[in-house]
């Protein structure tokens, strides 16, 4: 037997432990998850990336179908597997696992399906990540945090949930789309309960620190002959659209996770609408997550942003509140 070419080629001069240091983990690799982890891959944010899943033909595909591609990207390591010994020592782990809502079915009825399947997924991050920041994409992801949250142990600061960073983005476009001015000029915060009941909060839409409820006191009001109103609308009814058109939501979510990833990743400090617990804020007094401003960081959420919000926008949060809370009681944990 003669030298292999890899001993003639090279000489080891370090023995090392390879410890990834910014790992992150995509858990459920369907059409949101796999968006999210291409997201992250061309952004570079992990050394180390690892995807789980239950069905294991599918999960070794798409993990193969990256992999191939490595020539292309800066991740050195791509792995996968259904134990979740790896995604061992992941400084972030993105849960987009769970049931799909079929038509008619009631929200109740899906965020428990996907409560028993959190009971399954998040005692193994923790288990083999006790460090890690939580990101929670599933629907419900408002309830599904406060879910995550109560099985993890985790400080609140490390779970988060995606919320609003896309129905706010969403918003930006829309914005833009009327205005003629690209969406990062366009300033709009969504906040609340990602979907229906979220808040525009219309007295802070500005261009260049330019209010538009200054120039237009009508706006996002019944009686604005714009129908501005009609934006924040278009934000809801938009993933119904697209999953009536194409039949899921991808792209957009996969790409706003990332923006959310980065902000972790690098320890940015920038401030997102997301999911957070809101106890203790804008009078809602219970164990709820709800999107507020949250300055977002190598802890996940360090801070939070005092939005300045009227009357009618605070009732309307506590409402949102009240409406999780009356499913987070029926749910068995």
């Amino acid at each position: 037997m003669g030298t292999s070419v890899k001993d003639q080629l090279i000489l080891n001069v370090l023995k090392e432990d390879q410890v990834p240091h910014n790992k992150i983990t995509v858990v459920g690799v369907g059409t949101i998850g796999m968006a999210c982890a291409i997201s992250i891959l061309m952004k570079d944010l992990a050394d180390e990336l690892a995807l789980v899943d239950v069905i294991e033909d599918n999960l070794k595909g798409e993990m193969m179908d990256l992999q191939h591609v490595s020539l292309f990207l800066k991740t050195p390591k791509i792995a996968s597997g259904k134990n979740y010994s790896v995604t061992a020592n992941s400084k972030l782990v993105v849960v987009t696992a769970g049931a799909r809502q079929q038509e008619g079915e009631s929200c109740l009825n899906l965020v428990q399906q996907n409560v028993n399947i959190f009971k399954f997924i998040i005692p193994n991050i923790f288990k083999y990540s006790p460090n890690c920041k939580l990101l929670i994409v599933s629907k419900a992801v408002d309830i599904l945090t406060y879910v995550a949250w109560k099985l993890s142990s985790f400080p609140k600061n490390r779970v988060i949930g995606s919320g609003c960073n896309l129905d706010s983005a969403h918003f930006h476009y829309l914005m833009g789309e009327r205005l003629g001015i690209h969406s990062s000029s366009c300033h709009g915060w969504v906040l609340g309960e990602h979907g229906d009941s979220s808040v525009p909060v219309w007295s802070g839409v500005n261009v260049a620190g330019v209010s538009l409820k200054n120039l237009y006191p009508a706006l996002g009001t019944d009686s604005d002959s714009e129908n501005w109103k009609q934006v924040h609308k278009q934000v809801v009814d938009s993933a119904y659209e697209v999953i009536k058109l194409k039949g899921y939501t991808s792209w957009a979510i996969g790409l706003s996770v990332a923006d959310v990833a980065d902000s972790i990743m690098k320890n940015l400090r920038r401030v997102h609408p997301i999911s957070t617990m809101i106890k203790g804020l804008y009078g809602i007094n219970d164990d709820v997550f709800l999107s507020v401003p949250c300055v977002l960081g190598q802890n996940g959420i360090s801070d939070v942003v005092m939005a300045n919000l009227t009357l009618e926008e605070e009732a309307h949060l506590k409402k949102s509140a009240e409406a999780l809370l009356g499913i987070q009681k029926e749910l068995q944990f």
